[in-house]
Order: structure tokens, then sequence, then C-alpha cells
């Protein structure tokens, strides 16, 4: 009796396997790699496992394929490059797109290919260890970080369009902007605190409020930094609104990422509450500017 790899693929078929093939060996690099970086034994473990049946895999298609396939350095680099910077499961969230994506192309061979049916299986278990093993204490806190940069970005972006047309004066903008962010971000981490306690979280009240109030001074130092650097208050401006909307696209990337949530929705919104708040803002400053006189 014939085995499975003795049939002989198609054009199409070849170039399929030879797609399938290559992610089953950028599988076994990746997953290797973040064995070495997960601080869990557990998960290491796991990570470990997995890079093993990629590899099996991998024999699997090259048996159809008779050709050895090099990985994508720049699919391995952006992957643990990723681990190091945003984490472990912003890693494996984005491993797990991949695989559904390599998903639709095991689907189409199922019948024809016994054995590319079974990775198909194994691909699935991934998907499902992955999200069991998907723990990170900084996630427990997302919604503190959310609350810290949301405040941040539409309080400040809105004060600083006020000031911007009110003051016209970089360094005065630049400071009093940088006093009412630090305040604001106190105010923040400790309005947190108390809210969790009431919620029962006595535990976490204090982390909880250390994440927000660290997101929020960091936002504000990256939104008031472009008062301080540029003498210009209207480049200053623009540079603040570009380095907001960077912000808000980066969070919203990641948040989509690990919560598997709509990134352009986020987007809209959080940049749409920002422009408004903003809009406003600058109405009130050139109110005040004119009924004060003042021009600084």
């Amino acid at each position: 009796m014939k085995s499975p790899q003795s049939k002989k693929l198609t054009g199409k078929e070849l170039k399929d396997f030879l797609v399938m093939q290559k992610a089953e060996v950028e599988g076994v690099i990746i997953y290797k790699k973040l064995s070495v970086l997960s601080a869990d034994t557990k998960n290491a473990k796991l990570l470990d496992l997995l890079s093993s049946e990629e590899s099996r895999h991998y024999k699997i298609l090259k048996g159809y394929t008779r050709t050895d396939v090099r990985a994508g350095r720049l699919k391995i680099v952006r992957v643990v490059f990723s681990a190091r910077v945003f984490g472990l499961t912003f890693a494996l969230k984005l491993m797990e797109r991949g695989e559904n994506r390599a998903g639709a192309h095991y689907a189409l061979y199922n019948k024809r290919f016994p054995d590319v049916a079974a990775i198909a299986m194994d691909e699935n278990s991934h998907e499902e260890k992955l999200i069991d093993m998907l723990f990170e204490e900084k996630l427990n806190y997302m919604g503190s970080v959310v609350l810290g940069l949301n405040d941040a970005l539409v309080e400040l972006t809105g004060a600083l369009v006020g000031f911007t047309f009110a003051l016209t004066n970089s360094r005065l903008i630049a400071l009093i902007g940088l006093i009412t962010g630090i305040s604001a971000a106190l105010s923040m981490a400790a309005s947190e605190y108390l809210s969790t306690k009431a919620e029962g979280g006595s535990n976490n009240a204090v982390k909880a409020s250390v994440y927000t109030g660290i997101t929020y001074l960091v936002t504000v130092a990256v939104l008031v930094g472009p008062y301080f650097l540029l003498s210009n208050p209207y480049i200053s401006l623009a540079v603040m609104f570009s380095l907001a909307l960077a912000i808000i696209a980066l969070f919203n990337y990641y948040y989509s990422v690990v919560k598997d949530e709509s990134f352009k929705a986020r987007f809209l919104e959080m940049a749409a509450l920002s422009a408004v708040v903003s809009g406003v803002s600058f109405f009130f400053g050139l109110i005040l500017k004119h009924y004060t006189g003042l021009n600084l």
C-alpha cells in the first residue's frame, strides 16, 4: 500500500505546501526562542513541546515537497522582539493569528491528504494550549492602564490646546502643562486606589494605582516634551498631536492583539474623544485670550 506522501502534488498544491512548510519551520524557531524567554517553567516546557510538534509537521510536509524551506528572519525577529518589549502574551497572540491563517491552507487538503488533516488538528490544539497559558500580571491591570492613558490623552491634549492659544509661550505652556499633568496623575492614581479598594480588591489596589499613575506620567512627559524642545508653540502643538495619535495607535494595536478586539473601532473612538475635547479647549482658549487681553 502506498504511503500518503507518495501522492504527487499539483503545481498549486506544491506552492501551498511550501507556504505551510515555511510557517512550520518558523514556528519551530519562534517557540524555541520564546521558551528561553519565558520565566515560567511550565510555560517554557509547553513552548518546547510546541516547537517539537512544529518540527514534526515540517518533516511531514517535506515528505511531499521533497525540499527544505528556510524560515523568514523578519517574522522571527518581529515576534521575539515583541515578546521582549510587550510580553509573552502579545507575542503568542501574534503567533496565534498566523496559525489561524495557516489553518485555512490546511483545510483545503483535509480529504486528499489525511496526515495534513492531522496537522490541522494539531494547530487547533495549539491555540487551546496557548490560550490556557496566557497569563501575565500586567494584563490584570489593563483597565488601570486604559484609565491612565485615556485620561492623560483626553485631558492633557485638551489642556495643552487651550494653553497654546491662550498663552502662546512655549516654555510657560510646558511648565503649566507639566504641573497640571503631574497633579492629575497623582489624583488619578489616588482615585484608582480608592476605587479598586472599594470594589473589594484591597490586595491589588496599590498596584492598580501605580499602573494608572505611571501610565499617566509617561503620557504627560511625551505630550509636554515638544513644548520644552521647540520655541514655536504652534509647531509644538502639531508635534504634540502627532505624538498623541502615535500613542493611541500603538496602545490600541497592542490592546486589539491581546484582547482580540477591533483595532480600528478602538483607535477611532479614542482619537475622536481627544479631538472633541481639544476642539472645545481651543474654543475656550481663544475666548479667554480675547476677554482677558493676555498675550504672554
